[in-house]
């Protein structure tokens, strides 16, 4: 299908398979709408077939990657909602963060600035987080009178960075600066200030030139094995791999070690 959104920007690179999704609010440090949300979701539910793309880079235009629901056309318009269109809304802004986790291509984060609220989920759901100096991060829901286990948060951030960790930033709702949020495994990657795009993009371009199915059968085993036995780990994880042994990718690899080549993935 053709991805064309209007409340954003996308953009897909036919030499690499990277596609780019950089929100497009810099004026309000890209702060996230109902037409965004609802755009987000339905784009990361499309990239997971497109046949194109092979890997992502999501990131913000501007000084910020994203400081969370607007005050004015989220936040403030919430109070006319009826329970039922509460609702719609939670669930609308949990499917987001499912998308991007069951995206079958791996979706790398670029944090060039303010990192806040829901802004903070969406960057956590992405596989990888490459952040700029400035990249300061906050999960702000208690600070606004809400549960900290807002879209995901309580389930993805004790995996990152641990219980104790995630449990300070979720009631506190403090920012944490970037080397902080490096040193306890939130952000991957600390850069310079400009360089979190170009970085993020060249990891990208490195994933989308391996082994599509074998990255996919990764991200699929990281995601699935929490909720599985040890023994149940490895029943899945053998049965994954020798299905891989099949795949005409994993010949490549072989005979490309053989010539001393590079391996030219399908």
């Amino acid at each position: 299908m053709a991805i064309a959104p209007r409340s954003f920007l996308y953009a897909l690179s036919p030499d690499t398979g990277v596609a780019t999704v950089t929100l497009n609010r810099p004026e309000r440090l890209n702060a996230l709408t109902f037409e965004v949300y609802a755009e987000l979701r339905d784009t990361f539910h499309a990239l997971d077939s497109e046949p194109d793309v092979r890997a992502i880079v999501l990131t913000g235009a501007g000084r910020a990657f994203c400081s969370g629901g607007d005050v004015e056309d989220i936040i403030g318009a919430l109070f006319s909602h009826d329970a039922a269109g509460l609702r719609r809304f939670t669930r609308m802004t949990c499917d987001l963060i499912l998308n991007i986790r069951r995206c079958r291509r791996p979706v790398i984060a670029a944090l060039n600035g303010t990192v806040a609220g829901a802004g903070a989920v969406i960057a956590a759901a992405c596989d990888i987080r490459v952040a700029s100096e400035t990249a300061k991060i906050a999960f702000l829901f208690v600070r606004v009178g809400l549960s900290g286990a807002d879209m995901g948060a309580s389930w993805l951030l004790p995996r990152l960075v641990g219980l104790g960790n995630a449990t300070e930033l979720l009631m506190t709702g403090d920012f944490i600066d970037a080397k902080r949020a490096y040193e306890i495994g939130l952000y991957q990657r600390l850069v310079p200030q400009d360089r979190a795009l170009a970085e993020a993009t060249a990891l990208a371009e490195r994933l989308a030139r391996g082994p599509s199915g074998a990255i996919t059968a990764t991200k699929r085993a990281i995601e699935a094995e929490f909720d599985l036995t040890f023994d149940e780990a490895l029943l899945h994880e053998a049965e994954v791999q020798a299905g891989l042994m099949e795949h005409p990718n994993f010949r490549e690899a072989y005979e490309a070690f053989r010539a001393k080549r590079e391996p030219k993935f399908r």
